[in-house]
């Protein structure tokens, strides 16, 4: 029987207190992909997310809890609803040895703001009117109106301007003010970090963190329990979940994670623009197989766009559940059956054919898909599947050529942060063309509101809407799982961010 031991908040915190990293020795993590960039502004993938989060200081820096603490900000005020003045630690430098200041900050924001750049995380910030340097210490953030996850996203690495400018790459040579600096980049083998002795906090106490990249997820944890590596984590085979978690010599978390795991449906597509189809087509998905089996039961059957970790999460707003039946109901209501008789629905004369698509990395989402084609094409659909390497495979989707792309979402700290940038007819990550104007309002008003309530109502109606419309089918919320040995100790945050683990 698996024994998962997930442990509470108040253990894990008493644990990172109570041991520590290993003085001197350095840290090898288990990547499952290589970073696309080391330049903040730009990353797309989890694996520049975490190392980046060692290599850059933001103004302010997310806990475990997901609640904001002073970083390169020491200190700041809100003194009116529109209005951040914030305050920078004195004698911060780059790697390059240059010294941190305000010039820095607005640089870092205001390219990111540019649209020329590309930058993916540009809705977070969108919402800022004006960010000003009111001298070398002090940052004025300046907003067209309120904006209640500003601080959420503050964590954003700042960059030297006067590196940039001068034609610096930060992509891969970065330069940042976090308690580490890249050392080597062996591009699809291995990301080292070195430690930064002049960091603003002090050096860190580990001698060094090797971010491994082990493609395939049961190779990774093998690597694990060889001692090849010191630290894996989610994604992860849940047949490997379970046997490490049986295993002693290994230290773990369990717990609920912040992404998801969905459907991105291109409503774009000439096939896909029907809601009705849509709604068929994700009848067709049987979750509870896909989330208990094939998943053995480490994440958990989603509901909606919400996640209920969130304070907006509504269990009554429901995707459409796995019905068979209701959805050769749904096909023929939009006017495909097997006129035929071959036994693949059509109309007007064109075959019902669907491309669903995913990455190589991931052996479970292969399996998944492989089921999905199953029970569609047992159901009158010709689905076929596409699988190629994260980088081909999300280059694809991020450019609308996909039809049902099985992918996730992670570190979801706010709704907003799943759902602006996604769903807004105006979203730079919207890549299935959705476009609702109610939905747009709302969440217009879900990032403009102070108030809570206000906020909760907004992506409550948002993702009843999304439910109903279905740009995209969550099939799971997912889980978090970190294993590590006794030459490390930290405190785990569901995002997979290593601080602890060097003692920041």
């Amino acid at each position: 029987m698996m024994r998962i031991r997930p442990l509470s908040c108040a253990a894990l915190v008493s644990a990172a207190l109570a041991a520590g990293p290993v003085t001197g020795e350095q840290i090898r993590l288990g990547a499952d992909v290589d970073a696309g960039t080391l330049d903040p502004r730009v990353m797309r993938d989890t694996t520049a997310y975490r190392v980046n989060n060692l290599l850059y200081d933001g103004l302010v820096q997310l806990d475990a809890s997901l609640q904001p603490k002073p970083d390169l900000a020491e200190s700041w005020t809100n003194p009116e609803p529109t209005v951040w003045i914030f305050t920078l630690r004195e004698g911060v430098t780059f790697h390059d040895g240059s010294e941190l200041d305000a010039d820095d900050v607005v640089f870092t924001f205001e390219t990111i703001l540019d649209p020329d750049l590309k930058a993916r995380f540009r809705s977070l910030f969108t919402p800022i009117e004006t960010i000003e340097a009111v001298d070398a210490r002090t940052v004025k953030i300046t907003l067209k109106e309120p904006y209640a996850p500003l601080l959420s996203y503050l964590d954003m690495g700042i960059v030297p301007r006067d590196y940039v400018e001068g034609g610096g790459d930060l992509s891969s040579n970065p330069v940042g003010t976090g308690p580490l600096k890249l050392a080597n980049w062996e591009r699809g083998t291995k990301i080292v970090l070195e430690p930064f002795a002049d960091h603003w906090s002090g050096a860190p106490e580990i001698g060094g963190f090797e971010f491994v990249v082990v493609g395939d997820n049961t190779a990774r944890a093998q690597a694990f329990e060889a001692g090849d590596l010191d630290i894996i984590q989610s994604p992860l085979s849940p047949q490997d979940i379970g046997r490490l978690a049986d295993d002693d010599r290994f230290s773990n978390a369990i717990m609920g994670g912040l992404g998801i795991t969905y459907l991105n449906i291109n409503v774009s597509d000439p096939l896909l623009g029907d809601a009705g189809l849509r709604k068929a087509l994700s009848m067709l998905v049987d979750q509870d197989t896909i989330v208990n089996q094939i998943y053995e039961g480490v994440d958990q059957v989603a509901s909606s766009i919400l996640l209920p970790s969130s304070w907006a999460y509504e269990p009554s707003i429901t995707q459409p559940g796995f019905d068979p039946e209701g959805a050769m109901a749904a096909f023929a209501a939009a006017g495909w059956t097997d006129s035929n008789g071959d036994g693949i629905l059509d109309k007007e004369n064109a075959n019902l054919s669907i491309v669903l698509s995913t990455h190589s990395e991931d052996p479970n989402r292969i399996q998944a898909l492989e089921y999905i084609q199953a029970i569609m094409l047992q159901n009158g659909v010709d689905a076929s599947i596409s699988i190629s390497d994260w980088p081909a495979f999300s280059a694809g989707v991020r450019g609308g050529e996909h039809q049902i792309a099985l992918l996730g979402w992670l570190n979801i700290v706010d709704p907003d942060r799943l759902m602006y940038a996604q769903f807004h007819s105006s979203g730079t990550l919207n890549w299935g063309g959705y476009a609702n104007a109610e939905v747009d309002a709302l969440l217009e008003t879900g990032r403009a509101s102070i108030d809570v309530g206000d906020r909760t109502e907004a992506y409550r109606a948002a993702a009843r809407i999304i439910a109903d419309e279905l740009p995209y089918f969550v099939i799971a919320y997912q889980g978090y799982q970190v294993f590590h040995t006794d030459a490390v100790s930290f405190e785990p945050d569901a995002r997979g961010m290593m601080r602890t683990a060097i003692g920041k």
